[in-house]
């Protein structure tokens, strides 16, 4: 197939671009100038900026997502043998942190039009060993709460929102991160905002609250972080055998640039969502991603799905021809029921999640950030539909 110069980018477009520039630059020079590098006041101020934008009472910065999930399940216990119900899918991170203690993850499959865990699979999931449950909010928008709430209602199990994709996001008028037991974020390099590496925690529990920031830093006293400063002390206790997943104050001072670019960033991911939806939603091949109805969506993903059906060609050629025409795309995500781990220590099968595993083999992510212009965005629709043209069954 010949492709046409119309629609053939010269240069690559990458999947995900963060949206930096000179405030960023200024503030990480800033703390470089002040000669405290590590977890100091500018952690601090991130924290309590950061709990006041998503209206919690305590957020606790650490080094990833993965690390806020990890902490979590600590601060509730859990032990071998526990059960926590999730998703397979989702990236690695969610249920990995659960065989940190040799605990089970439970998978509940997806519902088709959200991609988020059907809550009407819940109960069956449940069982006495069950400690805890993770749903994920794919993409940025919101997982049904207020069903996964009425799934576990009257029992001992606590709700961790695995929000990676989900700031600045909400549900039912209220922020994610004020609604849980936990709800962990992410500031990896390709979020919605960015410190580069890092995550948060936020919780409405002091004792929650106290344990995480403890077990975030070697288990040590909580005073021990400024031990190197001038109103600090020398002198410290290991309170348990924690882990090293602070914040630093440079990925910190990156995180309140971020956060103050926060609501617009968002609105220009709307935007290029919007333009999506308009180009995409009447070729019948493709299906375009479920909206927030009255709510925020983060847009952290774009999550186009095609009717192989009305198709000549499957998912992974579209993608290629994506690829040739210079757009960079991906794919959220591979069901974790699919990977060795998961097949060899649990017996699973590809069929045992069978909406998860359906969703998977159509969905493309394509390019979706702040930083894109009008160009940019016309060039993945002209891509797009130009493939769609062609190869129309």
């Amino acid at each position: 197939m010949s492709l046409t110069s119309s629609t053939v980018r010269t240069t690559f477009l990458p999947f995900a671009r963060p949206d930096l520039d000179e405030r960023e630059l200024d503030a990480v020079r800033e703390v470089l100038e002040s000669g405290w590098l590590t977890t100091g006041s500018k952690a601090s101020q991130f924290e309590a900026r950061f709990a006041e934008a998503v209206g919690a009472k305590h957020a606790i910065a650490v080094s990833s997502c993965t690390a806020a999930m990890h902490l979590a399940l600590e601060a509730i216990g859990l032990r071998a043998g526990d059960e926590v119900i999730t998703t397979p899918y989702t990236f690695a991170a969610t249920a990995e942190v659960i065989r940190y203690f040799d605990a089970k993850p439970v998978f509940v499959d997806i519902d088709a039009a959200t991609l988020n865990i059907d809550p009407r699979a819940i109960a069956a999931a449940i069982t006495e060993r069950t400690r805890a449950i993770i749903p994920v909010h794919i993409g940025g928008l919101a997982a049904d709460l207020n069903e996964i709430h009425s799934a576990i209602s009257g029992r001992d199990i606590v709700m961790i929102e695995d929000a990676a994709h989900a700031f600045p996001a909400t549900y039912r008028g209220r922020p994610i991160g004020s609604l849980s037991d936990f709800t962990c974020f992410s500031f990896y390099a390709t979020k919605s905002i960015t410190t580069g590496e890092g995550g948060m925690i936020c919780t409405a529990s002091d004792a929650h609250a106290e344990r995480c920031r403890m077990m975030s830093l070697h288990g040590l006293s909580k005073s021990a972080w400024n031990r190197y400063t001038s109103s600090g002390s020398w002198q410290y206790d290991v309170i348990a055998p924690g882990f090293k997943y602070n914040m630093t104050d440079i990925a910190a001072a990156i995180g309140l640039v971020q956060l103050e670019k926060a609501e617009a960033m968002q609105q220009r991911r709307e935007v290029v969502a919007s333009s999506y939806d308009a180009a995409f939603s009447a070729i019948d091949a493709l299906e375009c991603p479920r909206r927030a109805r009255n709510d925020v969506h983060a847009w952290h993903l774009y999550t186009l799905r095609l009717h192989l059906d009305r198709l000549a060609i499957a998912r992974d050629q579209f993608i290629e021809e994506l690829r040739r025409r210079n757009i960079g795309t991906s794919v959220h995500f591979i069901p974790l029921h699919l990977h060795r781990y998961y097949e060899e220590t649990y017996g699973f099968r590809p069929d045992d999640f069978p909406v998860a595993l359906c969703e998977y083999q159509r969905e493309i992510s394509l390019p979706i950030y702040s930083r894109m212009s009008a160009e940019e965005v016309d060039s993945v629709i002209s891509a797009v539909t130009e493939i769609e043209l062609i190869n129309r069954a």
